[in-house]
Parts: structure tokens; C-alpha cells; sequence
């Protein structure tokens, strides 16, 4: 048994990163759903079918615990998910747990009223789908009050990371974040709501400028999870890591490659 790290593409390699060096001796099954990527321009019913059937394929892999790496999965897919799909004995958890606790100093467990917090404007960075399904916001407005969100829906950028033409993504996260600014031209915060955009973090940060606190989610899933195992150790197992994909596995192994910057061999899903 290993722990199951599920996106639509590359951009949950972030995430996997990030547990991977806070949880050395954790076995990781990672799933690149590439064949249906991206999945930020598809609906809601078309997201929830294909992450069920891809936790469905890690299930099968022997990981009784699966994280969505994909903030438009967990936007559009997590909820119903957990309320009508995921077996007793299994568990899948999002990323947008991690990020709200950071942005409002909060645990999850806390029910207490929601009240202010020390962030007032926050930009938000996310596929389309993300930004339709308002499910930040929802989250955020359970926890906390006077914060006003402004959300950029940045089409085209996940494309251009899948792709490995980081030209055009530069390109584009520089006219989305303008686009933003004409909004919102002071933010005190801004998110990174997909896991494709830490690739791109240090663009983004140049871009809103340095006085603007960046959150990127994947230090924050992996100290989220490490907690996580340690509360429920019959969940981290013991199994093997593997990488698969339902896309090419030789163009995924040499993207993935190039991301990481170290070898990675994806093998078909």
C-alpha cells in the first residue's frame, strides 16, 4: 500500500515533490491523467467522472489514501466525491485544506464563527473551472470575513506547461496577473490555485512585485499530510512508488524529466 497523488497532467509533480523530500520513507503512486488534460476548460460532470475513475485506478494500486494535486479536481470534483463516491475505507483528500488553514491561521477542525483575519485582498490565480466553481471562496467564507477575493481565470497557462513552452507560459502568467492588477491593484496576497503555477512562481511573484505574499500549495500539502500520516499511520502502508499515465509514457517521462530536473519514468496507467 502506498499513498496515491492524483492531477490531470504534470503540475501535481509540484506536490510530490514537496512530500516526497518531507516524507522520504512514504511509497507514492502518482497518476498523470494526460490523455484528458487539461482539465480547468471541461464541466463539473466531465471533471467528476474522469478523477473518480482515476482514484478508482489507485484504489486498484493499492493506496487506500489518494490526494487530488489538482485544485480543479478538488473544486469541482472532492465534495461530491466524499459524499457519495469514496468507499468507507478509503480516504481522498484535496488541496485546498492545506491553503485556507495557511491563509486564515485556522485548522479545519476549528467550527468556531468565522471571524478576521490579517489579509484583506487576495488575488487568485486558477484554471477556469476553479474560478467557476467558487469553491476558494466558499471555503474561505467559512472561516473567515471582510476578505475580498479577486479571482483571474488564467486560460492557456496550463497548456503551455504540459507543452514545455515556458516562453509562452512567462507570456501569459505576465497578462494574466495585469489582467488582475486592473482589478485589484493593491492585493496583499496571492494564491497559486493550480499546481501547474509553481512552476511559474517566481514569474508570478516578479510580476505582482515583491510586497505581495505569494501562496503555493505544495510546502503546505506536505506538512498537511505528514500531520496527517501521523494521526492515521495505518494509512501510510508500505508498497512501491510508481509513476503512470493514461498519455504517452515516453513524451510524459521526458516532460517530467524536464520539470524536476532528475529522472522519471512513467509507465502506462
Amino acid at each position: 500500500m502506498a499513498v496515491g497523488i492524483f492531477d490531470s497532467g504534470l503540475g501535481g509533480l509540484t506536490v510530490l515533490d514537496a512530500v516526497t523530500q518531507r516524507l522520504p520513507d512514504v511509497p507514492f503512486v502518482y497518476l498523470a491523467d494526460s490523455a484528458h488534460a487539461p482539465y480547468g476548460v471541461r464541466t463539473s460532470d466531465d471533471i467528476f467522472e474522469l478523477t473518480c475513475s482515476a482514484v478508482e485506478r489507485l484504489f486498484d494500486a493499492g493506496c487506500n489514501l489518494v490526494i487530488l494535486a489538482c485544485n480543479t479536481a478538488s473544486a469541482a470534483a472532492l465534495r461530491r466525491m466524499q459524499e457519495s463516491w469514496v468507499p468507507r475505507d478509503r480516504r481522498v483528500l484535496g488541496v485546498f485544506v492545506p491553503l485556507i488553514e495557511a491563509l486564515t491561521e485556522r485548522q479545519w477542525g476549528d467550527n468556531s464563527p468565522p471571524r478576521e483575519v490579517g489579509i484583506r485582498h487576495v488575488a487568485l490565480f486558477a484554471t477556469p473551472a476553479t474560478v467557476s466553481s467558487r469553491a476558494f471562496q466558499r471555503e474561505l467564507a467559512f472561516r473567515a470575513i471582510g476578505v475580498d477575493v479577486e479571482a483571474q481565470a488564467c486560460g492557456g497557462v496550463v497548456d503551455a506547461i504540459e507543452d514545455g513552452d515556458m516562453i509562452l507560459a512567462e507570456a501569459l502568467v505576465r497578462s494574466h496577473v495585469d489582467a488582475l492588477l486592473r482589478k485589484m491593484p493593491q492585493p496583499d496576497a496571492a494564491i497559486l490555485g493550480c499546481t501547474h503555477y509553481p512552476l511559474m512562481q517566481e514569474n508570478f511573484q516578479a510580476a505582482l512585485g515583491a510586497d505581495v505574499r505569494v501562496f503555493s500549495q505544495a510546502s503546505l500539502v506536505a506538512e498537511s499530510l505528514a500531520d496527517y500520516l501521523e494521526r492515521h499511520p495505518e494509512m501510510q502502508g508500505t508498497g512501491e512508488s510508481a509513476f503512470l499515465t493514461t498519455g504517452d509514457p515516453g513524451r510524459v517521462s521526458d516532460r517530467a524529466t524536464q520539470f524536476l530536473r532528475r529522472q522519471i519514468v512513467f509507465t502506462a496507467a
